[in-house]
């Protein structure tokens, strides 16, 4: 198979410097790392009592298939530490979630693409759209960009220069 372009969303908000790097080094599982965002803070969607999130998304080329791949991003999570329970809004120490896969409709029990979030959260759609502004939604057909922009007005979303997971001339800090 071919490898497609994996978009990937990341999340932490349990001590999210020391998880967000390993966590990315990881997705080297899944194939070739083409690319990481910078990293943006975001308060915790669902409840006001945990703490805020930093998020980053990465693209990868992979030659697994969807379901491969997210697999593999859960077996990375509990790698982390990250333990899932009845609130799916807990606080987490990684959170890894295959958001777009190539140009990819599905609508299934187990996994549907693209991600409802990518459309619907600025810290989702916003560190995407740094990977590759111009691609276009497999459904609604805006672009990344449009859609980040769109979601940017009204949220709460920052850039945190102060914890980057690649270096300004774009060398991996990542292990």
């Amino acid at each position: 198979m071919l490898p497609e372009p994996a978009y990937i969303s990341i999340g932490s908000n349990v001590d999210p410097a020391r998880w967000l790097p390993p966590a990315v080094g990881r997705l080297r599982q899944l194939g070739d790392i083409l690319g990481v965002s910078r990293v943006h803070q975001s308060p915790a969607y669902g409840s006001e009592d945990h703490p805020d999130f930093l998020n980053a998304a990465a693209l990868v080329a992979t030659p697994m298939n969807p379901f491969e791949v997210r697999a593999k991003l859960r077996e990375i999570e509990s790698s982390l530490g990250r333990v899932r329970g009845s609130d799916k809004f807990a606080p987490r120490t990684i959170d890894l979630d295959l958001c777009l896969y190539g140009r990819l409709v599905l609508d299934g029990p187990d996994l549907v693409l693209p991600h409802p979030d990518v459309i619907e959260r600025a810290y989702v759609a916003g560190p995407l759209a740094e990977l590759d502004p111009d691609y276009r939604h497999p459904v609604t057909g805006e672009t990344l960009a449009s859609i980040a922009s769109r979601l940017r007005a009204g949220s709460e979303l920052t850039e945190r220069p102060d914890i980057a997971l690649v270096d300004r001339d774009g060398t991996r800090k990542i292990d």
